[in-house]
């Protein structure tokens, strides 16, 4: 079976905090229209009660391959590990929360494979919560420098990547640093490094995203992204005078309480047939 693998997805999990969504999120990569992919499931040192739960979902398909931690070490070194283990000559990203559409790995490797060009290929997303979806997420289809001033230009897990622009610049960054950063600094390092990838048009993703996903960006998440940011606008050639306002974000929108915040992007995200006429 690992001579037929495609796309090996990667998966970090640390004591899910619901089974209905990591099924259902599992359950996705099953369902795929493209049959040829491998899930390395990575527990990162979950707790008792939680590692029943992460083995039953591993079961749900022989394609699975559970690997193991000892001691929680972050979201970077569990991914790192799955891509040192990977058979395929694709890497998909998944979260535990969210649900990939059943086209969505043949969409990406179709057009990966007729576009040389680009080392990597994401997507719009669709953003649910326990009612449903409520909003969509945006994002340019060709990102430069400047995209990243505001958010990352991609949605990381809406992407899937060619193996050998993980493993040729040296994966996620591990380091305390970048925790909870880990993706935007990825993105920022491949780009200056002369890297570029796409994003198709479409949303192949629901992205899980409700209050308590604001409530969990701390103070210290927030100065962690302002230091990830400025070395990242430094390796961009976008830090000026001008774009600091950019490097402060963290802290501008941190002021803003959560149930706020979440209020907010619920207005600006919401589907355009919610949107007033």
């Amino acid at each position: 079976m690992k001579n037929n693998i495609k796309i090996s997805v990667i998966m970090g999990v640390y004591n899910p905090a619901s089974q209905e969504r990591l099924f259902r999120s599992v359950q996705s990569v099953i369902d795929q229209s493209f049959a040829e992919w491998e899930l390395l499931l990575y527990d990162d040192g979950s707790q008792a009660p939680f590692t029943s739960l992460i083995q039953a979902a591993a079961a749900l398909d022989p394609r699975i391959l559970l690997l193991h931690g000892q001691q929680n070490r972050g979201l970077a070194h569990a991914l790192n590990v799955c891509i040192r283990s990977a058979s395929g000559s694709y890497i998909a990203r998944m979260d535990d929360d969210d649900v990939s559409k059943p086209d969505r790995f043949q969409k990406q490797l179709d057009f990966l494979e007729t576009h040389s060009q680009y080392q990597w290929v994401g997507s719009l997303a669709e953003l649910v919560d326990s009612h449903g979806v409520w909003g969509i997420e945006s994002v340019p289809e060709t990102p430069q420098g400047r995209d990243f001033l505001w958010n990352s230009p991609y949605i990381h897990p809406s992407v899937l990547f060619r193996a050998g622009v993980l493993l040729g610049h040296g994966g996620y960054d591990p380091s305390s640093s970048v925790v909870q950063c880990e993706d935007y600094e990825l993105f920022m390092r491949l780009h200056s490094r002369g890297n570029q990838g796409y994003n198709l048009q479409e949303p192949l993703l629901q992205y899980w995203e409700d209050r308590e996903s604001y409530r969990k960006r701390t103070y210290r998440r927030r100065i962690r992204e302002m230091k990830v940011r400025y070395h990242g606008f430094q390796d961009l050639g976008i830090l000026r005078p001008g774009t600091f306002f950019y490097v402060m974000k963290p802290l501008l929108v941190g002021a803003v309480p959560a149930s706020a915040h979440h209020s907010i992007k619920h207005w600006r995200k919401k589907k355009p047939q919610q949107m007033p006429k």
